[in-house]
């Protein structure tokens, strides 16, 4: 079959299209014939490397892809060959209390494709039977790549680490990623109001199109001014956060009393100088969040197939221009998910 390959860290071009024998599913796992594999921030990550954390190389990226139920592995009752499915891209291995109380994603050996093992930037990929979310017949197989990882982490920062109530006026930074779309989208549906920020006003007008009720140009306007103003000097409830460096310092000053700013990534930086006073004044929370639950993606994928939530696809590659597709997100002028199409 042929494969996305990275033997090396670097630039595109450690992006290598490759023939690889066809993985075989173990007891537990199944084989699917890839339709779509969607990139994430992750995935530069993967091919750039990160300082001090050690990535399996050679392997196939990709930890967001859908397709078809091609092969069962012994033991397996809970598919069936031909199922149309979208894959969990959190997966353990080890039973663990973390695991047992529904909180995947803090066991020890929590792993995700495309990062800790091979991934979906391939003709086929092996994945644990259990990581499968039925698709119905009606709904897209690009759609259904495109949704997994960035929604939960999104409702997982939303919904589990910062209560969302209705009330809450939320900030959603850089509107157009993956994280912000669906946080932008999950806000709105459950009541609350939004405030969204972008770096051109084309970014601004698709972010107010996606659901939220305000927005601002980075570059041109004073986002904490902004807010302030929005938020009638009341301060935010809620903000979500991944841009780091460059915004969180800042944040902090923005909240309201008894605010939270939730956080699932640093993507302009991880050094910075906080200062804590407002923490304590106004009885701050800074909160961390990677991934979800399974429970929880599984809870969100209905309301992803209801339509009640609805990931926005900003544009499609063979899987032959893998290194296209990376640049097309490198380039920051994405809104919403890179695709690539492999069947």
């Amino acid at each position: 079959m042929q494969a996305v390959r990275i033997h090396e860290h670097g630039s595109f071009d450690v992006l290598h299209l490759e023939d690889i024998p066809i993985p075989e599913p173990g007891p537990g796992e199944v084989r699917i014939k890839v339709a779509w594999t969607a990139l994430n921030h992750l995935d530069t990550w993967v091919r750039r490397g990160v300082p001090g954390h050690k990535f399996p190389l050679p392997m196939t990226p990709g930890c967001d892809f859908s397709g078809v139920v091609e092969k069962l592995g012994e033991g397996v009752t809970s598919s069936s060959e031909g199922q149309r499915v979208a894959v969990a891209p959190g997966f353990n291995t080890v039973p663990s209390v973390e695991v047992a109380e529904g909180r995947h994603n803090l066991a020890r050996d929590y792993g995700i494709y495309g990062e800790t093992c091979n991934g979906g930037n391939a003709e086929f990929a092996v994945v644990r039977a259990e990581n499968l979310i039925p698709i119905p017949d009606d709904f897209p197989l690009d759609q259904a790549a495109a949704f997994p990882l960035t929604f939960l982490t999104a409702w997982h920062m939303l919904m589990t680490r910062c209560q969302l109530k209705p009330w809450d006026k939320v900030l959603v930074h850089a509107a157009g990623s993956g994280v912000s779309v669906a946080a932008t989208q999950i806000a709105k549906l459950h009541g609350a109001s939004v405030m969204v920020t972008a770096g051109s006003d084309e970014k601004v007008q698709l972010g107010l199109e996606n659901g939220a009720d305000y927005g601002v140009n980075y570059r041109t306007e004073d986002w904490t001014k902004a807010a302030k103003a929005w938020t009638q000097k009341a301060g935010l409830d809620v903000i979500v956060d991944h841009v780091g460096v460059d915004t969180l310092p800042k944040g902090i000053w923005a909240l309201a009393k008894g605010g939270r700013l939730v956080t699932c990534g640093v993507t302009s930086g991880a050094e910075m100088e906080i200062n804590f006073a407002p923490v304590f004044f106004k009885s701050l929370s800074l909160l961390g969040s990677t991934m979800g639950s399974l429970g929880e993606l599984k809870q969100l994928s209905k309301l992803v197939f209801e339509g009640e939530l609805s990931p926005i696809i900003d544009s499609r590659f063979p899987l032959a221009e893998v290194a296209k597709a990376h640049k097309r997100v490198s380039e920051r002028q994405v809104f919403g998910k890179v695709l690539l199409h492999v069947s």
